[in-house]
C-alpha cells in the first residue's frame, strides 16, 4: 500500500475498496481496515484537488 500513491491511484484504490465491498467481498476485520484506508485516500484526493485547484486559480489571476 502506496501511503503516497498518485491521484489517479488513489481513485483506482478506491474504486477496488468500494467494489469489494458491494461484492461482500470483506469480513468484518478487513471492512474496518479498508474503510480506514479509504478515508486517508479521500482526504489524500480532496488535498491534491485543493492544492490544483489553487495553483490553477493563482496562474489564472498571474495572467491578469
Amino acid at each position: 500500500m502506496n501511503e503516497n500513491p498518485k491521484y489517479e491511484e488513489a481513485v483506482d484504490e478506491l474504486e477496488q475498496i468500494v467494489s469489494r465491498m458491494e461484492n461482500d467481498e470483506l469480513d468484518i476485520d478487513s471492512m474496518s481496515e479498508q474503510l480506514k484506508r479509504a478515508q486517508k485516500l479521500i482526504k489524500l484526493c480532496k488535498e491534491k484537488l485543493t492544492r490544483t485547484d489553487e495553483e490553477i486559480r493563482k496562474i489564472l489571476a498571474d495572467d491578469k
